[in-house]
Order: C-alpha cells, then sequence, then structure tokens
C-alpha cells in the first residue's frame, strides 16, 4: 500500500510436508495444529489483511493454493484437513466479496517442487501405491511431474482481466492438463416430508445407501 497505494492481486503459495509416516495412528496434536496453520492459517492472514482493501477499492483477485491431497488419496492428517479447508475458505471468501467486485479461487498444482522430489518423497509415493491409496496411473503422474511453469499459467489468467467473472471455483494445473472440480452437491439418497412423516429408520437408511452404491 505504501508503494502503490493499492492491492490488486493476492497469491497464496505455502506448503510443508507431513512428518514422515504420519498418518492418524501417528499424528500428534501438536503436529496436525502446525500443520494446520502453515496451510490454512497463512491463507487466512494474508486474505483477511487484503480483503478490506480490495473491497474498499471494489476490485481484487485473490488465487490460494489448494492440492489433489484434500481427496485424502496421498493419506496424511494435517496436510489434507489444511488443503481442504483452503477450498472452504475461498469458496466463502469468493461468495462474500463477490458484491464488491472482489474474486477468489483456489488451484490445485502438480509440480516437481522442493516437496515433490527426492528419495523421501519417492518412497512415500510407492508406499500409498503399495498400500492402494494411489494407483499405478497416480502413483507414475506423481513421480514425474512436469516443471512449475506449467501451473503457472492458470494464476496468471485466474488474476488477469481475462478471468473477471470467474470466482468461486477450484482449478486444475497439473502438466498440460487444466481442469476443474465441479463443485460439490448433495446426491438425494431418499427423501420424505417431515411434516407428515416418521424419521428414517436405521435399516431403511442401510437399504438406500446400499442400493445407491450398487447402482
Amino acid at each position: 500500500m505504501r508503494e502503490f497505494g493499492r492491492i490488486d492481486i493476492l497469491v497464496n503459495c505455502a506448503g510443508t510436508p507431513e512428518p514422515a509416516g504420519s498418518s492418524i495412528l501417528t499424528v500428534t496434536a501438536t503436529q496436525f495444529q502446525d500443520l494446520i496453520d502453515a496451510h490454512l492459517g497463512t491463507v487466512f492472514q494474508t486474505c483477511r489483511a487484503a480483503a478490506p482493501v480490495m473491497a474498499r477499492q471494489r476490485s481484487g483477485a485473490i488465487v490460494n493454493t489448494g492440492s489433489f491431497a484434500f481427496l485424502g488419496d496421498y493419506g496424511g492428517t494435517g496436510y489434507p484437513a489444511g488443503k481442504g479447508a483452503v477450498n472452504g475458505l475461498t469458496l466463502a471468501i469468493a461468495a462474500e466479496l463477490a458484491e464488491h467486485g472482489v474474486r477468489a479461487n483456489v488451484v490445485c498444482p502438480g509440480a516437481k517442487t522442493r516437496l515433490s522430489s527426492g528419495p523421501d518423497y519417492e518412497a512415500h509415493i510407492a508406499e500409498l501405491n503399495r498400500r492402494g491409496l494411489l494407483d499405478d496411473v497416480s502413483m507414475a503422474g506423481a513421480l514425474d511431474a512436469a516443471p512449475p511453469e506449467y501451473a503457472a499459467p492458470t494464476y496468471a489468467y485466474l488474476v488477469s482481466d481475462r478471468a473477471a467473472d470467474v470466482t468461486g471455483q477450484i482449478f486444475i494445473a497439473a502438466g498440460g492438463f487444466v481442469g476443474r472440480f465441479d463443485r460439490p452437491s448433495p446426491q438425494i439418497l431418499a427423501y420424505r416430508d417431515h411434516h407428515d412423516a416418521p424419521p428414517w429408520t436405521v435399516a431403511e437408511i442401510s437399504r438406500k445407501v446400499c442400493e445407491q452404491l450398487r447402482s
């Protein structure tokens, strides 16, 4: 603000790996909190600082960095939880700031970085494959990721005027692949009006879930 008098762009791109072998069976409360602070806390702090400025000037673009890991396929605890929370926070920011002309989106990048290089990382990916969390195709992609230059254009697009109408979206930028996650929406398994019907029984819910999983 001292240098330019305004803030037009905020990009958050921070990450730290899980402790070696970390899982819900082994992670400590302190380790988990540190991971949440590193991934979610940093995003909150910078967005909290920049959002009022952008709202006053009626313009601005926020791009926060998520991760495929929010799906849980890469194991861990605080990393996927933090990145998943970044998604939710960004969607909420996008909804809150839309009336002020400010946009907010997420990019889930796939790129070769310090976090995705080296023997420890390779051993971690191989172990996830052995345990069945990652299939062979996903393992191959994780071990042969493109350099960050392939993810950068998606960030550049989202902060540009070309994306003036794009907000509240979660994008993927991994090598030559650019994609977008559909916004989660509930799928109806069963419905009855509570005004004239009793609650579903456990047996009825079990039957409905099994029918849906088989279809």
